[in-house]
Formats: C-alpha cells, structure tokens, sequence
C-alpha cells in the first residue's frame, strides 16, 4: 500500500509539474517584460538627454563666439570715449587745430565703424525715458522742458555687444520741479 500512495504521489507531482513549469515561465516572462520596459525608458531618457546636451553646447558656443570680444571691446571704450571728448573740447572754428581736429574725427569715425562690424553698438539715450537696464542715473535735476524721468544729460555713452548690455549710459535723469513753498506772508 505504500509503494500505491508513493506512486500516487509522484503521479501528481508529475501532474503538478508542467502546471508549476508553465508559472515560472509566466513569472520570468513578466519579469523580463518589465526589465525591458525599464530599459527602453531608460534608452529614451538618456536620447532626450543627450540631444538636451548637444543643444545646450551648440548655444554654448554660439554664445562663445557672439561675446567674444566682450573683454576686448571693454576695454577699447575709454578710447573712443576720448576722442569724443577731445572732439568736444577742441574748437571747430581754430584753423590751428583744424587739421589735428579733421584727423581725429576720421579717426572716431574709423574706429566707430569698425565696433559697428563686430555689433559693438552705442548707447546715446538723451531725451529718452530712463531705462534702468541701459542707463546708470548718476544724478537727478529739476527741469521745465522734459517729462519727469527722462534723461537731460550724457555724461558717458553706454554700449551694447550683439544686444547685450556691455557698459551702461551713465546719464543724468529729469525730475518734476519742486513746488515753491509758500512765504510766511501767503500763510497770514
């Protein structure tokens, strides 16, 4: 009777076995379906990745080569912003200078042009409306003729490189007159 009931068992182990086998293989195969679904966000993850990369470094460089000569450019300003001022001081109508005058102006012009070609372009804002992001207010004055806020004077020019702000206009900014105070006779 034994040897019947360990018969009977291993006939339903045997039963059990392909039923047993085909779970596993439906377990793994789950398994594996996941691990590959996994794998494939993976890949587009890192694709996205990777061309967000190659972007930012074509604007990099892009950026590299725009501004370039911001450094260069800086420091060439003073030397316009002295020939303007030895153009300004000097007198059109003395032919002594008239020559040296004649040279300097082809020289401003020359070297103007030349910032022109590289994008390096002023910033001369008299009587507009001051602008915090190009103009640096060094002072403010009363004034009649002008709408408060707006800029009188230019003491430097300001510049843009490629339409970024390499130096600001410092500028003086307009105000509304004050109201005068009423003399101690209009108080009685």
């Amino acid at each position: 009777m034994a040897d019947e009931q360990n018969l009977d068992n291993q006939s339903a182990e045997q039963q059990n076995e392909p039923a047993q086998a085909a779970e596993d293989l439906s377990s793994r195969i789950q398994v594996l379906e996941q691990q590959l679904a996994e794998a494939q966000d993976q890949v587009l993850r890192t694709a996205a990745e990777m061309q967000n990369l190659r972007r930012r470094a074509e604007q990099d460089v892009e950026k590299a080569h725009k501004f370039a000569l911001e450094k260069f450019a800086l420091d060439l300003l003073p030397v316009i912003d002295s020939l303007e001022r030895g153009l300004e001081l000097s007198n059109p109508a003395d032919e002594a200078i008239r020559p040296m005058r004649e040279g300097m102006e082809l020289t401003l012009k020359l070297f103007a042009d030349v910032l022109g070609r590289h994008q390096v372009t002023p910033v001369d804002p008299h009587g507009e409306p001051f602008n915090a992001e190009h103009h640096q207010a060094m002072a403010m004055e009363e004034s009649h003729q002008v709408e408060p806020g707006s800029v009188l004077k230019v003491f430097q020019k300001g510049y843009l490189l490629s339409g970024r702000l390499l130096r600001p206009a410092m500028v003086v900014v307009s105000k509304a007159p004050a109201q005068p105070q009423p003399s101690i006779d209009e108080k009685a």
